[in-house]
């Protein structure tokens, strides 16, 4: 797909993948740039007793918030327009059929999720959600991948690997609005006044097509988002170049503070872990990079 033509269908029509962690090439993707992977993982899941038996009595049903953002692995729609598909949409449906209860799933701004969790409006959210420090305050998690920050640019850009955020002095920097992202860049913000140095400008977006459009056309240098979907775009979109990855974070389902279906989620990802279903789901989105060992309860976040 070429650099210049990034429309939100194509963005629709993609899958994402992670390659080798580390590095700047993207040869783990799932897919290429006019293919969907419609690979059925979750079908053949069966429920497990013992999981199940971890839920709230009574619990039948649950409702899960997703944002829907057009970018590969995140949730997507396939060519029919109407269907959602994505590595959270995957997981989600996959552990419901663990615990054997049926889910309603709600779209929502990706930055309206969180807050809305603890009025009770959804029961939990599944869309990409950074374990970090500061949203353990206020949110619980049951961690199911591991992704993280990173940086891509165009390939005409002198900009190289970035380690430390006074590289963006001067620059425009794209990024998704209410996101671990925006937070890291504006929290950093002063280290280029500190040095003596123009402050970089933080530029938000609600929709991932508009991050790479102002990248395109010249109004960002820069864009900072999830490692998996940085290594999807450079692999197919002419005229990117990945940077680095900059900071790691385990990836969770988000659930209001003290809830009591924890447990129960925690348990379901384990079983995927032990019973092949969640290799299957990592291999057909090409995100097998962000593999955990185990399912944990809101740990700490990771620390480089």
């Amino acid at each position: 797909m070429p650099f210049v033509a990034i429309t939100s269908a194509a963005l629709l029509l993609t899958a994402c993948g992670s390659g080798d962690p580390g590095g700047t090439d993207a040869s783990g993707v799932a897919a290429k740039s006019d293919e969907v992977p419609t690979t059925d993982v979750v079908s053949a899941v069966r429920k497990d007793d013992a999981a199940a038996k971890l839920l709230p009595a009574g619990t039948t049903g649950l409702t899960v918030a997703v944002s829907v953002g057009g970018t590969p692995p995140g949730t997507t729609y396939l060519a029919d327009g109407t269907t959602l598909t994505g590595q959270d949409v995957d997981f989600t449906k996959a552990v419901a059929r663990v615990l054997g209860i049926k889910l309603k799933i709600e779209q929502a701004s990706f930055e309206a999720i969180l807050p809305a969790l603890d009025s009770g409006k959804y029961d939990f959210g599944a869309s990409n959600f950074g374990v970090t420090d500061e949203r353990r305050k206020t949110i619980d998690f049951v961690t199911y991948v591991n992704d993280g920050q990173g940086f891509a640019t165009r390939k005409d850009s002198k900009l190289g690997k970035i380690t430390d955020l006074r590289q963006l002095c001067g620059l425009n920097v794209a990024t998704g609005a209410g996101t671990t992202f925006e937070a890291t860049l504006e929290a950093g913000k002063h280290v280029c006044s500190d040095a003596g140095k123009k402050a970089y400008q933080v530029q938000t977006y609600a929709e991932p097509s508009a991050i790479w459009s102002s990248l395109q056309q010249g109004r960002s240098d820069v864009v900072m988002s999830t490692i998996n979907g940085l290594r999807y775009a450079v692999a197919h979109q002419q005229g990117l170049k990945f940077l680095n990855e900059y900071h790691r974070l385990d990836v969770g389902f988000a659930f209001k503070k003290g809830t009591k279906l924890a447990p129960a989620f925690q348990a379901a990802v384990n079983r995927l872990l032990s019973d092949g279903s969640y290799d299957r789901i990592l291999r057909k989105w090409g995100t097998t990079g962000s593999a955990i060992k185990e399912s944990r309860i809101s740990p700490p976040e990771l620390k480089d």
